[in-house]
């Protein structure tokens, strides 16, 4: 007789706690295999992909679509990404290497992707939501230490996860014209969901709140200008932008286009000698693994992040050589809330290895501004994307 079966026969309660442990055991393996081999639980946090996806949208996310990313930092709290209250959830005292296994297809242009946030190897502790190189630009590194510090170096696969659509894939060439992508030279697809920010000018009233609520509109994104009198960006689809020009109280409706170079600190890559902006911007090629490309001053700060951070390559070589070959694929990622996302134009490329999966399903979706259970978005329960 096993000693486990000596036990069971002595004791009763004893043996209830050992059912219990061993069914929270089998949980904990077969929910982790689950999620790193098929697909994981996913919640947006931001409204920077409506009106696709809506802040509080709970996703699965397909891991098998990319083909599934093995855990790079295994030691870490089940359940958990990388905190736990105010800590991290995982060791970083084993590291494994990058390893993907095959999936059904590469990441394609059109694709809502969830990834690993590029700019998310460095995080503030007393300000995790900011991104530190974007505070670091404008502050310095030593006072955004002193006040928001210290800093906490995260492992590639326990960065945050971001969601946005691939606009351009590898060997692509981008460009922003007017706030619509064009890839190649022609115009892409403006998907149902894509919203663009337009000045709304009214006979004086702000739009009737049933209206607002019918069109699906983010109220925390509404702003009311009796100067104006309208809004100064009000984000609609296609379909929105037709029901509000129809809308009796509305005189105008223009795009609100930022066309203007802004400040170089804000856009990538962060140098002087580009000049473009949300609106403007591009051309832009995209890396492509295999591919070969000129270094010189003039491009470097295009692709220098990616050659020192993640390619762990030296830059000074690259330069030296005047060329530098590319060891694994790169993506553009945008938003579809496209004036209130903060994405690829504000940090850059998003690499291969980032890739986390595809959303799948959307399996619950609350609306954090109401109570319950008109909080609930019953249409959106079992959504395939």
């Amino acid at each position: 007789m096993s000693p486990r079966k000596k036990i069971r026969t002595k004791s009763k309660f004893l043996n209830w706690i050992l059912d219990w442990v061993d069914a929270i055991l089998f949980a904990v393996v077969v929910v982790t295999l689950i999620n790193v081999f098929w697909f994981q639980s996913f919640k947006i946090p931001s409204s920077s992909m409506e009106s696709s996806l809506y802040t509080g949208d709970h996703l699965f996310v397909s891991k098998l679509t990319y083909g599934a990313r093995l855990p790079m930092t295994p030691l870490t709290i089940p359940f958990t990404h990388n905190v736990i209250g105010r800590s991290e959830s995982y060791s970083t005292s084993v590291q494994w290497k990058y390893r993907r296994l095959p999936g059904f297809r590469n990441v394609r242009r059109g694709d809502c992707v969830v990834f690993g946030f590029p700019n998310g190897d460095s995080v503030l502790a007393k300000a995790p939501v900011e991104d530190y190189h974007t505070v670091v630009r404008f502050m310095g590194r030593e006072a955004a230490v002193n006040a928001f510090g210290p800093v906490i170096v995260r492992p590639m696969d326990k960065k945050d996860h971001y969601v946005k659509r691939c606009v351009a894939v590898a060997g692509d060439t981008l460009e922003v014209r007017d706030g619509l992508v064009w890839v190649n030279g022609e115009q892409q697809t403006v998907w149902p969901g894509v919203q663009l920010s337009y000045k709304v000018v009214t006979t004086g009233r702000e739009l009737n709140p049933k209206v607002i609520d019918q069109l699906g509109l983010n109220v925390n994104e509404l702003h009311f200008s009796p100067t104006l009198p309208g809004y100064p960006e009000l984000p609609l689809t296609a379909e929105m932008l037709q029901k509000v020009q129809e809308m009796k109280n509305v005189v105008s409706v223009t795009p609100a286009l930022q066309t203007e170079p802004t400040d170089y600190r804000e856009i990538f890559p962060f140098s002087p000698d580009y000049t473009w902006s949300r609106d403007e911007f591009g051309p832009l090629w995209i890396p492509r693994k295999g591919a070969t490309v000129e270094i010189t001053q003039e491009n470097l700060p295009l692709y220098e992040r990616l050659i020192r951070d993640y390619e762990h390559s030296d830059v000074e070589a690259a330069v030296k050589a005047g060329s530098y070959t590319f060891q694994q694929d790169y993506y553009f990622m945008m938003g579809d809330n496209r004036h209130n996302s903060l994405d690829s134009r504000y940090w850059g490329f998003v690499p291969e290895d980032h890739i986390v999966g595809r959303p799948a399903v959307i399996w619950l979706s609350t609306d954090a501004g109401r109570k319950f259970p008109s909080n609930i978005r019953w249409r959106r329960f079992f959504n395939f994307l």
